[in-house]
């Protein structure tokens, strides 16, 4: 049923123009208005979907036979990366993907690093928010290939009362949100990188986060992406307690793949959104697309229109007594329900090891991550954890700039670490080794101190 509220699709429209927006944009976001319009939430119930056997979806390690297909395929590939985030979270105020986060180099130069040892194109598709500084990164790196930028879109926030357009003259940025990742394909497209790649004969893209270092641009994965002709294909792995509110993989009850988000889950069915015996694999963001059938999709529907994600926020993120507006996203790998024949394939944990946190930078500065031959990422062959857990004391390490302040000469041996947890104001000096599990307690205003070349083993009270 329509909504009662008045349709302001002109309005919208009006601003998106003088905006700059292109055409498909505007049609893109008038699509999901309307579903906003008639009430639609872009809920996916559990009754509409069915759990993923463990057997239904091929495993990274039964692959090794494609590497060589894979290999010829790197002149006719792209990596993209997804480069809009600004990691706020962590207290930055610039893309996270400039942060030094190896042996004193970036996100960004490891994986320009990496694209030029294995001869791939690199293509990053940048946000209003990341796109100046990134060019200058750029200009500073100067790498002997520069990576290809594009820009991500913006949609304009819709306010929840009377569902018209967000206006907030003190801060007009504010007006907008990012359209989420799920908007790159349409970005390829406005932005001629669709084009220009297929014209220049590359036909298939890796699609990964700027913050996941094990999203590398594998032989393997590639070699079995080409040799099977896919459309479209999902790294996915398997769940763990830490990854509950994370998308999952699915079958809708038509038969097709499909991507579930938390947002798309309603409130009373998340128990079984988090059951993990049930909904065993999880979207690493990990992604390859076939360029030439993408080109095509978009040609025959006018655009890709994804399944929608509606998420309620407040009009200014840091004012609570700002106005309550939707913010219209979508996620790139719901794709998998859009690409016929479509496909997974359950990766190992190695591939996704993504930094959100302080605490995720810290495994990564550490030697539980290493460098290989290719400057690729890789978990330390020598490493006591497979899945090594860090959960340091957010009041002194939660933000970057603290976090740096309490490790100034580098991480610490985490290699024979299986869990570390600090609780308080602690410094830690150069050559450390942390062994086994390890709970760290400062309990005094006081900073202690770690001193150097310090090995600690079981649990630590100052």
């Amino acid at each position: 049923m329509r909504h009662a509220k008045s349709n302001h699709l002109p309005e919208f429209i009006d601003k998106m123009r003088r905006a700059g927006l292109a055409p498909i944009v505007i049609d893109t976001f008038a699509h999901y208005y309307d579903k906003v319009l008639t009430g639609e939430t872009g809920m996916i119930s559990d009754a509409e979907i069915e759990a993923l056997k463990e057997t239904e979806i091929p495993r990274y390690e039964e692959l090794a036979a494609y590497e060589n297909v894979g290999q010829k395929a790197f002149p006719r590939s792209v990596r993209i990366i997804l480069n809009g985030g600004l990691g706020t979270s962590m207290g930055l105020t610039g893309p996270k993907s400039l942060l030094p986060v190896k042996n004193g180099r970036s996100f960004l130069e490891l994986l320009i690093r990496q694209s030029e040892r294995q001869g791939v194109v690199l293509a990053l598709m940048n946000s209003f928010s990341t796109h100046e500084a990134t060019l200058a990164a750029l200009d500073r790196i100067a790498p002997a290939h520069p990576p290809l930028c594009f820009l991500q879109h913006k949609f304009p926030k819709i306010l929840q009362a009377g569902l018209g357009p967000a206006e907030w003259p003190q801060n007009p940025e504010l007006e907008w949100n990012p359209p989420g990742h799920g908007d790159i394909y349409t970005a390829l497209e406005t932005s001629g990188m669709l084009d220009r790649l297929l014209d220049a004969g590359i036909t298939h893209a890796f699609i990964s986060n700027s913050d996941n270092l094990g999203a590398d641009m594998d032989e393997r994965l590639l070699g079995y992406f080409v040799e099977k002709g896919l459309p479209f294909m999902m790294e996915a792995a398997k769940r763990t307690p830490a990854d509950v509110k994370g998308g999952h993989l699915a079958r809708a009850r038509t038969g097709e793949l499909l991507l579930r988000e938390s947002a798309q889950c309603p409130d009373e069915e998340l128990d079984a959104f988090r059951d993990i015996g049930r909904y065993r694999f999880f979207n690493t963001n990990n992604l390859w697309v076939d360029l030439t059938y993408l080109k095509t999709l978009i040609t025959e529907k006018k655009g890709v229109r994804l399944p929608m994600i509606l998420n309620p926020k407040h009009l200014d993120p840091r004012d609570d007594d700002s106005p309550m507006v939707f913010q219209v996203e979508t996620a790139m790998g719901a794709a998998i329900s859009l690409f016929k024949d479509a496909a997974a394939v359950c990766v190992p944990r190695s591939r996704f090891f993504p930094v959100k946190k302080c605490n995720d930078l810290l495994v990564v500065r550490s030697d539980y991550v290493m460098p290989n031959d290719d400057d690729r990422m890789v978990l330390n062959p020598s490493r006591r954890s497979e899945d090594l857990k860090v959960s340091l004391d957010p009041a002194f390490y939660g933000m970057i700039d603290d976090f740096e302040a309490r490790f100034p000469e580098g991480a610490p041996s985490l290699a024979a670490c299986e869990s570390l947890t600090v609780k308080g104001d602690v410094l830690f000096e150069a050559g450390v080794t942390i062994r086994g599990r390890v709970v760290i307690t400062n309990p005094s205003t006081a900073q202690a101190v770690v001193r150097k070349g310090t090995v600690v083993e079981g649990d630590l009270t100052f």
